[in-house]
């Protein structure tokens, strides 16, 4: 994010003297090649054929029955409240929504050997949880201006774009807008609930496109929309340098999430960082001048610490095993 030109002083800063970066990276051009082309650089990894999947697994006929509904009543309704609780939180995610509602889950149900073979209270709890995580990561954006997780940084991205800074005064300022979101979000999973109860066994036919046709078409509409953005071949390159750099970061066992929110929050928080050393004359002592930011430094040692913790933990039980 300090590529481009300094917020502040409008230096120069690692361009290298190459004037396309001036204005920075584009957000849009990095996604393309650390989401996109670095599945496609994985896939070419794998022998042909591994990549063709058993499409007689995807046959079904959806109905779902009266005993099945009553066993996913719970796990639904208590996964939901699990999963906008999480949401609300900025740093995490669907995933760690899933799985904690998975868990919850397992160990409150009647059948817990079900658990891993298809159970139909794991299924629901999990993606109850992850459709609850979506709605509830828009709460921290649009009231503090802190996206809860990757996809609600490129929407905080798009939002800025188009001349709307999220927190408590877009409320105030942008009302009209706000409460169309809203409504449109009501419309979206009208929409969702239609599409998946009719075109789902459409959109599985995917799997049964060959790799080999499909893999060069994804390409093809990756190098034409990083191309499209600028209309020029260098952000091709960004796009290329950032798929190589996703793919090193894949080897190491690293998400690409945190560049992502490097991306979107970099200038933001650097901005605002140095605006409130300037109005201290340069003394960090503004940051423990209040409570309320000594509560929120001790919440984020504390999230911090808790994720290593679990990590390790995580880690250590598979060395174990």
């Amino acid at each position: 994010s300090c590529v481009g030109s300094d917020p502040m002083t409008s230096y120069d800063r690692f361009t290298f003297g190459i004037s396309r970066l001036y204005l920075g990276l584009d957000l849009a051009v990095c996604l393309i090649g650390l989401f996109a082309l670095v599945e496609i650089m994985s896939k070419a990894e794998k022998r042909l054929d591994r990549l063709n999947l058993d499409t007689t697994q995807i046959k079904d006929d959806g109905v779902i029955t009266k005993e099945e509904y009553k066993r996913m009543a719970r796990p639904v309704l208590l996964s939901s409240i699990i999963g906008v609780m999480v949401g609300i939180i900025p740093g995490t995610g669907a995933s760690e929504a899933s799985w904690f509602s998975y868990n919850t889950a397992k160990n409150m149900s009647k059948h817990p050997e079900e658990f891993g073979h298809g159970s139909v209270e794991g299924i629901a709890a999990a993606e109850s949880a992850n459709n609850a995580v979506t709605g509830a990561t828009l709460i921290p954006l649009l009231t503090l201006g802190i996206p809860g997780d990757g996809t609600v940084a490129i929407m905080l991205s798009a939002l800025m774009i188009n001349g709307l800074n999220p927190g408590l005064s877009l409320f105030t300022t942008q009302g009209n807008i706000m409460y169309a979101i809203m409504l449109g979000l009501i419309l979206v999973n009208v929409f969702m609930l239609l599409q998946g109860k009719f075109l789902t066994t459409l959109f599985a036919k995917v799997v049964s496109i060959p790799q080999e046709i499909l893999t060069p078409i994804i390409v093809i509409f990756c190098f034409a929309g990083a191309y499209s953005v600028n209309e020029n071949f260098f952000d091709v390159g960004v796009a290329l340098i950032f798929a190589m750099l996703a793919w090193i970061l894949r080897k190491l066992e690293l998400p690409p999430v945190p560049i992502l929110l490097g991306l979107v929050l970099g200038s933001m928080t650097e901005t605002n960082f140095r605006r409130a050393l300037l109005i201290s004359n340069g003394s960090p002592k503004i940051f423990f001048s209040s409570v309320y930011c000594i509560i929120f430094l001790v919440l984020i040692l504390l999230a911090v610490g808790a994720i290593v913790r679990g990590k390790m933990k995580e880690r250590s039980t598979q060395k174990e095993d």
